[in-house]
């Protein structure tokens, strides 16, 4: 979890909160919305407001807690002109603030990260135990669903596959076959349990991978579907080679 705020945007959205709490359980009072001018000025508090709590809901994941009352005062204060604190000492100490919660979220996605490491080193441990699953030096694991008989590819080769591809617990993330179309992609450039994985295919096979996280992608992960330091797995369809069958169709041409 990567999470960026503006700093006057989480000190309104608690101060937000504080008016939310003194009003809970009571509706908002109803405005006469008549000119049109009244409605774009509703329409911006009312959309300014969503944004604040969502930055609130972020800012209470990382466990920051800020007194909602002095935050008010400080509202207060600022739009009478009669600041108890410099421009200057305001500048700082929200910096530091700033600080604070890019600190705060470093540590939240570093403890989620280990989590899912820990979560996945787990797995693999156990699924090396079962039977069919074969491991490699490397540390990948497979597992033969149909042996092909046709060509293996090399590192080099580009290969024409069907694929789905889930998360230890099962939860898919992408999948050709929902697709309803293959993909061909140079081998060495995926990612490397992919790129080891495939070379012990034969074309016309069908191979279940477990992917430790520093095979596939790593502290980094990849996009909002695989969070960092996630194993994967992935059942693999080798349909072709398409280098070598160029190759294969230049030499009869000679």
């Amino acid at each position: 979890m990567r999470t960026l705020f503006k700093i006057g945007l989480v000190a309104a959205a608690v101060a937000l909160a504080g008016c939310q709490d003194k009003a809970a359980d009571t509706q908002a009072e109803q405005v006469k919305l008549d000119t049109e001018d009244q409605k774009i000025a509703y329409a911006i508090g009312a959309s300014f407001a969503g944004n604040l709590a969502s930055s609130l809901d972020q800012l209470n994941e990382l466990e920051i807690s800020v007194d909602r009352e002095l935050v008010l005062q400080g509202i207060k204060a600022g739009l009478a002109g009669n600041n108890q604190l410099s421009e200057e000492e305001m500048g700082q100490l929200l910096q530091a603030f700033d600080t604070k919660i890019a600190e705060a979220a470093q540590a939240k996605e570093a403890a989620e990260t280990a989590a899912v490491k820990a979560e996945g080193e787990a797995f693999l441990a156990e699924n090396a135990k079962k039977e069919g699953v074969n491991v490699t030096e490397s540390g990948l694991q497979y597992k033969v669903i149909t042996e092909g008989e046709g060509a293996k590819p090399a590192a080099t080769d580009t290969v024409e596959v069907h694929y789905r591809g889930t998360l230890i617990d099962g939860t898919e993330f992408d999948s050709s076959y929902k697709r309803g179309e293959s993909i061909s992609f140079p081998l060495n450039g995926v990612i490397k349990g992919w790129t080891e994985g495939l070379q012990l295919m034969n074309v016309g096979s069908k191979y279940e991978l477990y992917i430790p996280s520093d095979l596939a992608y790593g502290e980094r992960g990849a996009g909002q579907s695989i969070p960092g330091n996630a194993a994967l797995v992935f059942e693999v369809e080798l349909l072709g080679i398409p280098s070598q069958e160029k190759q294969e169709m230049g030499v009869e041409e000679q």
